[in-house]
């Protein structure tokens, strides 16, 4: 916080509060002195301490983790229709990329103009006026190389899909066409929030090598549904992988990248400043919807698109793949149901880790919550008697960060 205004404020900006907060947040993450919970089994009475998470968003690997997971799981089994979808991403020149840094409320732009292209073209394309795609976009503004890269990852229905549940099905996704209404809609929506200049939205719009890029993945037939998932949380992982990161012995941190193709490096080096810089740069601002949910897939009219999915749309499913049982929730039930679903913290840590953490490492017997420990006397108290009496246990917490 000390350094910031004199190294990077006068290029990235100033330092947002919601940095410090969440910095100090993913410090406490995994750790006893932030408060626990105590776990008791029945069957041997054992009592263990589990830690709080941070639950930081685009920061901690592990909280972004389990919310990738949240969001996997919802999209395969609630939102996403049984019809083909493909995996688009949408990418905008390094001549913009600052001014995105700098206002973020302008990465909505990004999302927007994404789904507005993809529509007006499909439209175009199947010549159907009331009909919509369905799409998922993820804000993402991290690169593989530790840069601030904002780019959108769309989940997208290969067709459009009518009110009350047809599917029109397309042929071949043309990316160059998407790209042109892409780039023209990013272009005069930031001209219109007077962020462009006018004699620069001409220049844009006239490079042959524009640097907006639009890449469409192979279609993903309804069966596969874990395709689906594992790619629900490709686009909302965190920004850098643990198993990517490697301090070094003079201080400096290394990050596995992929290979250059200019250079051959597969690696970059950071200063530490420069390193913390990076990584609390992708961290989104507070109330920043980084996932959208738009066309026919918004929630106001994602209804009237699944009202006969069964009929029409349950068409499209493969010959050889099982109808929907009675038993999975329907869209009416999706507030219930994902309450239930977000208080199973548990499930989601055996999905991810493949461990259990309520199952006793004694006697293997499930235990259950007892109490949730928050007061800083108490767990001062209940932590100086565990280290007296030598007490371990089998939830290690994270080692606090080197000095």
């Amino acid at each position: 916080m000390r350094v910031h205004p004199i190294c990077f404020e006068p290029r990235h900006g100033m330092l947002r509060r919601v940095v410090a907060r969440a910095v100090e947040s993913y410090l406490d993450c995994g750790r006893h002195m932030g408060g626990f919970a105590r776990l008791r089994c029945a069957s041997c009475r054992s009592e263990h301490l589990l830690a709080f998470s941070c639950q930081t968003r685009n920061f901690c690997p592990s909280c972004q983790a389990k919310r990738a997971a949240l969001l996997g799981e919802f999209l395969a089994e609630v939102v996403l229709l049984p019809v083909r979808h493909r995996h688009v991403v949408f990418t905008v020149p390094k001549a913009l990329r600052g001014l995105f840094e700098r206002e973020r409320r302008l990465l909505g732009i990004l999302a927007r103009s994404a789904h507005d292209a993809t529509r007006g073209w499909m439209k175009q394309a199947l010549e159907l006026s009331r009909a919509l795609p369905g799409m998922v976009s993820s804000i993402q503004t991290f690169g593989s190389y530790g840069n601030w890269h904002p780019h959108v990852h769309a989940l997208l229905t290969d067709g459009l899909v009518e009110p009350g549940g047809r599917f029109h099905a397309l042929g071949a996704f043309d990316e160059a066409a998407v790209e042109r209404r892409f780039r023209r809609l990013v272009l005069d929506r930031l001209r219109r929030a007077e962020r462009l200049s006018e004699s620069f939205h001409e220049r844009l719009l006239s490079w042959e090598h524009s640097g907006f890029s639009v890449h469409a993945g192979e279609a993903i037939p309804p069966q596969e549904a874990e395709s689906l998932e594992r790619l629900a949380r490709y686009m909302t992982r965190a920004p850098v992988a643990l198993s990517k990161v490697f301090p070094q012995k003079d201080g400096r941190v290394k990050l596995l990248t992929p290979r250059d193709p200019k250079t051959g490096q597969d690696s970059r080096l950071f200063d530490p400043l420069d390193w913390v810089h990076a990584i609390t740069t992708q961290i989104p601002d507070p109330r920043q919807h980084m996932v959208r949910y738009q066309g026919a897939y918004a929630n106001r009219v994602r209804r009237l698109y699944r009202a006969q999915e069964r009929t029409e749309v349950g068409e499209q499913r493969g010959a050889g793949e099982e109808p929907r049982r009675a038993s999975e929730p329907e869209a009416d039930d999706v507030p219930e149901w994902v309450t239930q679903r977000r208080r199973s913290w548990a499930r989601l840590l055996r999905r991810i880790y493949e461990v259990d953490p309520l199952v006793c490492p004694r006697c293997g017997e499930e235990m259950k919550v007892v109490a949730v420990i928050t007061d800083p006397v108490v767990v001062d108290r209940i932590l100086a008697h565990r280290r007296e009496k030598k007490i371990e246990s089998p939830f290690e917490p994270r080692a606090p960060p080197r000095e």
